[in-house]
C-alpha cells in the first residue's frame, strides 16, 4: 500500500491525471521519486497514440500536428514544469547575485525574460515537431520517461539549493539510495527500449538513440553546472527547467539524426 501511495503523490504533484488522496507523511513519500517517469510513459504514450491518429487517420496539415505535440504534454502536466522553466530564465537573465536569483525563484509573477522564454520554447518545440516522422514516433515517446528519470536522480542526487520548498520536501522524505538506483534503472531500460525501437531501421535508424542520449546527458551535465555555480544546489523549479531543455534537445537531436539516415 506504501507504494501505490508513493504513486498517488507522484501522479497527483507532476501531472493533473486524477489519482487517490493519501497523505504526505514521510512512509508515503519514501519512494514518490521512483514513480516520477509513470508520469513520463503516460505522456509518451498519448503522444505516440495521438501523433499516430494524427498522421495516418486524418488530413491535418504538419503545423496542426505539430501544435498538438507540443500541447500534450503541458496538458498532461498542468504546466508545473514549464513554471520553473521560465522562472528559471527570469533569474537568469537578471544578472543578479546568487540570492537575488533564488528570490526570482520563489516570485510568482512572471517577468518579460520568462515570457519571451516561453514564446521560444514553443516556437522551437513546434517547429522540431512539424519535421518529425511517423516513423520517430516511438522514439519521441521514450523522452518524457527519460528526462523524469534523470531529473529525479538530481532531485536525489545534487544538493538544495534552500532549506525550505517543495524540492527540499522530496529530498528529506526520500530514502536517496534506493530511489536514485531505481531512477537508474528507469533510464537505462527507457535507452534501451530506444534502440530496439530504432533496430529494425539499421544502422541509420539506430545513431538516433545514441545521439538523443548523449544530448539528454549534455543538457544534465549543463544543468549541474548551472546549479553548482550560478544558485549553490538545485531547486524545483530548476528541475524544471532540466525537464523542459532536456526533452526540447532530445527531441531536436532525434529528428535531425531521424531525417539524416
Amino acid at each position: 500500500m506504501r507504494l501505490v501511495a508513493s504513486l498517488a503523490i507522484a501522479i497527483s504533484m507532476y501531472s493533473r491525471i486524477p489519482a487517490p488522496t493519501v497523505e504526505w507523511n514521510q512512509k508515503n513519500m519514501k519512494y514518490a521519486m521512483c514513480f516520477f517517469p509513470v508520469v513520463g510513459v503516460i505522456t509518451g504514450l498519448l503522444e505516440l497514440g495521438i501523433g499516430y491518429v494524427l498522421l495516418t487517420e486524418t488530413s491535418c496539415g504538419k503545423v496542426f500536428f505539430a501544435a498538438v505535440m507540443t500541447l500534450v504534454p503541458v496538458i498532461v502536466t498542468g504546466g508545473i514544469h514549464l513554471d520553473g522553466y521560465a522562472d528559471t530564465i527570469d533569474a537568469l537573465s537578471s544578472c543578479g547575485d546568487r540570492e537575488k536569483k533564488l528570490q526570482i525563484l520563489k516570485d510568482s509573477h512572471a517577468g518579460a525574460f520568462a515570457v519571451i522564454g516561453l514564446c521560444v520554447y514553443f516556437t522551437a518545440s513546434v517547429a522540431v515537431w512539424s519535421e518529425a516522422e511517423i516513423s520517430m514516433l516511438p522514439l519521441a515517446a521514450c523522452i518524457f520517461p527519460l528526462s523524469r528519470s534523470l531529473s529525479g536522480i538530481s532531485v536525489v542526487t545534487f544538493r538544495a539549493a534552500k532549506d525550505s520548498g517543495l524540492l527540499r520536501t522530496f529530498q528529506d522524505g526520500a530514502q536517496r539510495r534506493r530511489v536514485r538506483a531505481v531512477l537508474v534503472i528507469w533510464a537505462c531500460a527507457d535507452v534501451c527500449v530506444m534502440a530496439l525501437s530504432a533496430y529494425r531501421y539499421g544502422p541509420g535508424g539506430m545513431a538516433a538513440p545514441a545521439v538523443m542520449t548523449a544530448a539528454a546527458l549534455l543538457v544534465f551535465l549543463h544543468y549541474y553546472g548551472l546549479c553548482r555555480k550560478q544558485f549553490g544546489g538545485t531547486t524545483g523549479d530548476l528541475a524544471g527547467y532540466f525537464l523542459q531543455v532536456c526533452e526540447l534537445g532530445m527531441l531536436a537531436a532525434g529528428v535531425l539524426t531521424w531525417n539524416l539516415r
